[in-house]
């Protein structure tokens, strides 16, 4: 199968040398090897591997972009559901006091002595704890209970003999909680009595 050629190689001044070559009888004019060879067969097999490779990294390619838009009209929807939930609660706080509102307006334009303003503001004053109460929106107790650094901000103190030391004698601003949680404190002013405290 292998044809042995002798080359004659002239060396200046030196005596020729044989060299001693095998050429493969059916090799073509580019120098690859034909589907009779071994290394033929490998190409194959790591061509056919190469197509598979591509045509998974194709198929990953394709499930990464559907994964990345998935994903992206999840984020939208997500952002437009709780602008929804958002829109949809500051509509239920807000709907029970559009009436008080329009109460207020409806005394404004009344033409009445002062007691009838000051009945119909007191009768607005009570809608509006009704509405905060549908809210859980409850004031904290104040006058009458003990000083409570947790609900109460104490603005002052009054001494007196006739109440315990540190219960609130005055409310000055309401304070509000929703369900537990304080929404803001009272202020009060307390009192101070020194014979409980010499005691």
């Amino acid at each position: 199968m292998v044809e042995e050629k002798t080359v004659q190689v002239a060396d200046a001044g030196e005596s020729s040398i044989n060299l001693q070559a095998g050429v493969a009888k059916d090799a073509d004019v580019g120098g690859e090897a034909t589907a009779d060879t071994p290394a033929t067969s490998t190409d194959a097999a790591l061509r056919d591997e190469l197509e598979k490779t591509r045509g998974e990294r194709d198929q990953l390619m394709d499930r990464l972009a559907r994964l990345q838009a998935e994903f992206e009209n999840t984020r939208r929807r997500e952002v437009k559901e709780r602008a929804d939930l958002r829109d949809y609660a500051v509509q239920g706080a807000v709907e029970p006091f559009l009436s008080v509102m329009d109460n207020f307006q409806l005394a404004l334009k009344a033409d009445g002595s002062v007691e009838q303003l000051r009945k119909g503001v007191e009768l607005i004053l009570k809608q509006m704890e009704e509405a905060l109460k549908g809210l859980q929106v409850v004031a904290v107790e104040t006058v009458g209970t003990q000083f409570d650094p947790r609900v109460h901000e104490a603005l002052g103190s009054i001494e007196t003999k006739e109440l315990p030391d540190h219960q609130v004698m005055e409310e000055i601003r309401r304070g509000y909680k929703i369900r537990e949680k304080l929404l803001r404190p009272a202020l009060v002013r307390i009192a101070s009595n020194n014979a409980v405290v010499n005691e």
